[in-house]
């Protein structure tokens, strides 16, 4: 059985396995395979994860910087046994819709959120930091991975992932509509110019399949498009 990293943190004052285990958990995703990593360790750890949490830009109707439509981000919910909880950035900037989707998550009962960071030590502090203001554990299931190993049991866990974005300011445009296999794994593991698990921005990806996964969603390709800096590919759920 994996065992998450649990940091129990203000206003509690203390540590403790044991009171993480009997919380109501909630994931916060964008539908990529660190997030639902993340999600399958915090499973086999014993957590009670009901919600995925996911915030995107109002503007779209996308996750930013992915691209992902917001309805790809709803049918992975379901698919993965949990209720979504959605908030759209507007004119409002992210940090205050982050702040009362927190907010909203304890008035449900939740009392931990879970991460799929892995070492950005800023923005696992950032995101800590406000857990931790609204009374809430903040759970790190990959954090100090190797990220080459993870990728790696991310594939051998039977996932299934596409790649819907890459910065083209850090290469890998390569690697954009590549399905997350062995044949990937082998390729981002081996290129120094990349962190095998874009933790950096180099990629990111939608999940689709896996072991979390009640039945596959279906997908088809859409256009491909360049928007930030980024190289997007468009998928949508297949009528």
């Amino acid at each position: 059985m994996v065992s998450a990293e649990f940091r129990l943190v203000a206003p509690f004052g203390l540590r403790s396995s044991f009171f993480v285990l009997q919380m109501i958990h909630a994931l916060m995703s964008s539908g990529g395979k660190d997030s639902t990593l993340a999600l399958d360790r915090a499973r086999q750890s014993g957590l009670d994860v009901r919600y995925l949490v996911n915030i995107y830009d109002g503007m779209s109707g996308r996750v930013a910087f992915h691209g992902v439509r917001s309805d790809l981000i709803a049918a992975q919910a379901v698919a993965c046994g949990l209720e979504l909880v959605a908030a759209a950035t507007g004119e409002e900037p992210y940090e205050p819709v982050f702040l009362a989707t927190l907010s909203a998550l304890a008035s449900r009962g939740v009392g931990a959120v879970v991460f799929g960071n892995i070492h950005l030590a800023d923005v696992r502090e950032w995101y800590e930091t406000r857990v931790a203001g609204a009374g809430l554990a903040h759970v790190e299931p990959l954090w100090g991975g190797e990220p080459s190993s993870l990728v790696s049991e991310f594939v051998e866990r039977g996932f299934r992932a596409v790649v819907v974005s890459v910065d083209l300011a850090q290469g890998g445009s390569e690697l954009l509509g590549r399905e997350i296999d062995r044949e990937f794994v082998a390729e981002v593991t081996t290129d120094d110019s990349l962190d095998p698990c874009g933790e950096r921005g180099e990629y990111h990806s939608f999940v689709y399949d896996g072991p979390t996964f009640d039945s596959p969603i279906q997908l088809v390709p859409g256009a491909i498009r360049e928007e930030k800096g980024h190289r997007l590919l468009d998928l949508k759920l297949s009528s």
